[in-house]
């Protein structure tokens, strides 16, 4: 027997008889892997009276460093909502550089007619939506609940911003006229203002010399809606040109080539940049 082929027999007769030393295989790595996009919160809201959620996507140099971020919450933020596309833009920040990276808090709603509106006095609204106007009360489980709950469990620098649209956009809209103190930054793309025929908006005037000094910023959109709804945007608009409040730096965009169903994703990007823009530009 050539020598070669008798010393591979000794050596795989070796391992026979001691298992302890046979070659061992890794096992492949399995070809399907799971994608981690966030992390879901499930929080027991007194506001509320019942168990909530609310989804975080946290950017990718988190964990990387001790740095803080921004808050963005993203109202109508569920799985199913618009929790993920605002967070897929939110990650271009990471990738680009066009604005700073923020943590992105996407809010549940479950009712969204219910929670995002204040009472109507209008009886086609009392018909059309029976569990409407409690606003307030979402408002409380947001300011009381959700915000120092995500202070305390992420990094987070104290700059907050709310984002929505149409319901989400009315919500927002109206925490900035009557609660400013919210959050730093107001982005309301295609609010509902036609909702209790228009009353925030006509009332917008009024809310804002109530707050005549305030450091925030507001970002206003709409589509190519008419009737009370592009109404009621417009009269918010000239309130905030009457008024002229100091330490509010705000914009308008008007896109009557955009839908109510496709103006939230193209808007939010220029909403975004606007909002955060990288802190060598907002000297500027």
């Amino acid at each position: 027997m050539p020598r070669l082929i008798l010393l591979a027999f000794i050596a795989l007769a070796a391992c026979a008889n001691n298992p302890a030393r046979s070659i061992s295989v890794a096992p492949e790595a399995p070809a399907v892997s799971p994608i981690i996009m966030g992390e879901s919160v499930r929080l027991d809201s007194a506001a509320l009276s019942q168990t909530r959620t609310y989804n975080v996507w946290l950017p990718p140099s988190y964990e990387s460093g001790d740095a803080r971020y921004p808050v963005l919450y993203v109202i109508d933020g569920g799985l199913a909502q618009d929790f993920h596309h605002i967070s897929g833009l939110a990650q271009l920040a990471s990738i680009s550089g066009m604005f700073r990276e923020v943590i992105v808090v996407g809010v549940e709603t479950v009712d969204r007619r219910a929670e995002l509106t204040s009472p109507s006095a209008d009886p086609r609204d009392i018909a059309d939506f029976p569990t409407h106007g409690h606003a307030d009360t979402f408002r409380a489980f947001l300011r009381e609940e959700v915000m120092p709950d995500v202070a305390a469990r992420y990094r987070t620098s104290g700059e907050d911003a709310l984002i929505g649209e149409s319901f989400a956009g009315l919500f927002i809209a109206e925490t900035f006229l009557q609660s400013p103190d919210t959050v730093d930054s107001y982005i309301a793309i295609s609010p509902s203002l036609w909702w209790n025929d228009a009353s925030l908006a006509k009332s917008a005037e009024s809310d804002l010399r109530l707050h005549p000094e305030v450091e925030k910023k507001l970002y206003l959109a709409i589509a190519n809606e008419g009737g009370l709804m592009r109404e009621g945007v417009l009269d918010v608009v000239d309130a905030v040109k009457k008024q002229k409040v100091p330490g509010l730096a705000w914009t308008f965009s008007d896109r009557p080539d955009l839908l109510h169903s496709n103006i939230y994703h193209r808007k939010a990007l220029d909403a975004l940049i606007w909002t955060f823009k990288p802190k060598e530009e907002a000297k500027h």
